[in-house]
């Protein structure tokens, strides 16, 4: 009996061995060595940089010697540089991706605002104020009119270190707190006629160009360090009020019709009408180069296209891109041809 007991026990514990051996060779253990794509950054659709299209921003911002540094600017997605009166510029400054905490020196609104900003839809439209023939003009039209005469002192504050007018600064969290207060159904930034690519071919190489207003300059010269357009205003680096240089990686020269409006200033000054509906010739700098083409823009609730002298759609460089509504083509410095040699000359073969 003990015999056929010990015998028992011995076949249990054998069997025991084998199905846990069984177990272990039929189950291996799998592990993965392969790392699970990063997902693809969310691009903003007005200037290709990262961020999302969130609600639209526009603020008018003074741009003469008494405002600049400006604050606010680098964080832009697109900035526009308008003809006012005297033939000085001042620039309307859209932002959708990033929205610093302060934007300024901002100053008032003109007539040539309202049918630049219609196509990006119902915008915050963010000025000082306006010449009581053009207040119910700006009322009219399709923004959200959130300008410092409706919203006072917690959203427009005046900064000591500045003089007025040049001293006006805008709030933005105070500015959306009311946009959510009053569930304003702001518009989305979204395509706008252009698209961007890493690199283009199109176009010839340039040095520098010049874009001229008759009381203002701004001139661009490319800069291969920081891959974008060395931007200088009268002979002076653009800086932003942070002290960064600014570097639009496209910088478009839009030929417009600059004519007189029926506005005017309290000095007696003509307003000028910059019209940025219809077609003109344009001259796109990106990646050290400019494209030569048109722009069209078929109505006011339009986007803008742009295409070359071939018809092909001209792609720009994803980053912060400038637009001057200019009267008159840039004036552009190609770099040189390299000289003959002398061994290389007719007269040197003969």
């Amino acid at each position: 009996m003990k015999r056929k007991a010990l015998w028992l026990l011995s076949c249990t514990s054998l069997l025991v061995v084998l199905v846990s051996c069984t177990n272990q060779s039929t189950t291996p253990e799998v592990t993965s060595t392969q790392s699970q794509p990063s997902p693809s950054p969310i691009i903003n659709s007005l200037s290709g940089r990262v961020g999302a299209d969130n609600k639209v921003l526009v603020v008018k911002i003074d741009d003469t010697k008494f405002a600049r540094p400006q604050i606010g600017l680098k964080e832009a997605d697109l900035i526009y540089i308008e003809q006012v009166e005297g033939g000085v510029t001042r620039l309307a400054a859209v932002y959708s991706s990033t929205i610093p905490p302060r934007i300024g020196p901002v100053r008032s609104a003109r007539i040539s605002d309202i049918e630049l900003l219609a196509q990006f839809g119902k915008v915050i439209f963010s000025f000082s104020g306006a010449q009581k023939k053009l207040r119910p003009v700006i009322d009219s039209a399709n923004v959200f009119n959130l300008g410092a005469e409706h919203e006072g002192p917690l959203v427009y504050s005046r900064e000591k270190d500045r003089n007025a007018p040049w001293n006006m600064i805008l709030n933005t969290d105070a500015l959306f707190e009311r946009v959510t207060k009053r569930n304003l159904d702001v518009a989305q930034s979204k395509n706008m006629g252009w698209n961007f690519s890493e690199k283009t071919n199109l176009g010839e190489p340039v040095i520098s160009a010049v874009m001229k207003w008759p009381g203002a300059k701004y001139s661009i010269t490319w800069s291969e360090e920081d891959s974008g357009w060395l931007l200088e205003q009268s002979g002076t680096p653009k800086l932003d009020a942070s002290g960064l240089q600014i570097f639009p990686s496209t910088f478009v020269a839009q030929v417009v019709n600059i004519t007189n409006s029926e506005y005017g200033d309290k000095f007696g000054e003509i307003t000028p009408l910059v019209t940025t509906v219809g077609n003109g010739p344009a001259y796109i700098f990106r990646d050290g180069r400019v494209i030569e083409g048109t722009w069209l823009r078929p109505a006011a609730e339009s986007g803008t296209t742009f295409r070359n002298k071939s018809g092909e759609e001209i792609a720009f460089k994803a980053g912060q891109i400038w637009f001057a509504l200019v009267a008159s083509a840039p004036e552009i410095t190609y770099p040189q041809a390299p000289s003959e040699s002398p061994s290389a000359s007719p007269s040197a073969t003969k």
